[in-house]
């Protein structure tokens, strides 16, 4: 008997992509199926591109003739849609978990965003290691890999870009303030034996070298562009504890880190548009702190 096919799309920036790789991989695994990878109809922001090939996901290739119909096809798509023909196409309901999704058993095609962690839970230390950077580092990042290993280093993220220069985006998503930044510091800081060193990830690094003032001693990391993103990745789930943006990218740079010890800060409100919210997003173990 051929094995079920779990098929997910793929689109969004490199967190959206490793959440709906997430969600897909963990339903493949509990339905004894495959997991592949959609890129066909592939849509990002400004700068964001396909990026999971740089992590160890695993996942297997179809023929087009045996992939779901793309909405470019509208026919096929239509009828496809229509008769509910497999793979059925299964879309996310609103942002919060879906049970339902833990109990279906058959061939489907996915597409969402998936942001939570209680999709993949039951496979998380699964997910964790595929979702691991295997891209080698250059010379630079790996030099910064093992100085972050040798001191007591948090890692923070601040997101600008389009959330701050796209008036939709920014109604939308909204950033964290300054004075989050701080709070949260001081909050780790209070938890740590030795003073923490912040290593600073954003993708405006000197707006943060100009306007962010923790008090405590800072590196901000500016040598990586948006094309090694994963770096960054590789080097924020490294450290011995988080702060993150409204982002899922941080937020994965966080759950990464597999200690159990690690203070995790993430902002209380994800979403500057009060009608959006998720509240399954964020772990229970995380600190939550007012923006």
């Amino acid at each position: 008997m051929m094995a079920h096919r779990i098929i997910t799309q793929i689109f969004g920036g490199l967190g959206n992509q490793m959440f709906q790789y997430a969600c897909g991989r963990a339903m493949a695994l509990r339905t004894g199926g495959d997991c592949v990878l959609d890129l066909r109809d592939f849509f990002a922001g400004p700068g964001q591109e396909p990026g999971l090939h740089h992590l160890n996901t695993v996942s297997c290739q179809l023929p087009d003739s045996e992939m779901p119909p793309m909405q470019s096809q509208r026919l096929r798509y239509l009828l496809w849609r229509g008769l509910k023909l497999e793979p059925r196409l299964i879309r996310q309901k609103g942002l919060a978990f879906d049970p339902e999704i833990l109990g279906l058993d058959g061939n489907y095609c996915l597409r969402g965003y998936w942001q939570s962690e209680r999709f993949f839970a039951d496979f998380a230390e699964r997910i964790r290691q595929e979702l691991s950077v295997k891209t080698e580092p250059d010379d630079k990042n790996a030099g910064l890999l093992a100085e972050i290993e040798n001191q007591p280093a948090v890692s923070l993220h601040i997101r600008r870009g389009d959330y701050v220069k796209d008036a939709k985006t920014n109604a939308v998503h909204g950033t964290c303030s300054l004075e989050y930044y701080s709070r949260a510091a001081q909050h780790i800081a209070g938890h740590m034996e030795a003073e923490p060193v912040f290593y600073v990830f954003s993708d405006e690094p000197q707006w943060a070298v100009a306007n962010l003032d923790l008090r405590f001693e800072m590196r901000v990391m500016d040598h990586n562009d948006s094309s090694r993103n994963y770096e960054d990745l590789r080097l924020m789930s490294s450290c011995r504890h988080h702060i993150i943006a409204n982002s899922s990218f941080s937020w994965w740079g966080a759950w990464l880190n597999p200690s159990e010890e690690k203070i995790v800060v993430a902002p209380n409100r994800w979403f500057a548009d009060a009608s959006m919210s998720n509240p399954d997003l964020i772990p229970d173990s995380w600190v939550r702190l007012e923006t």
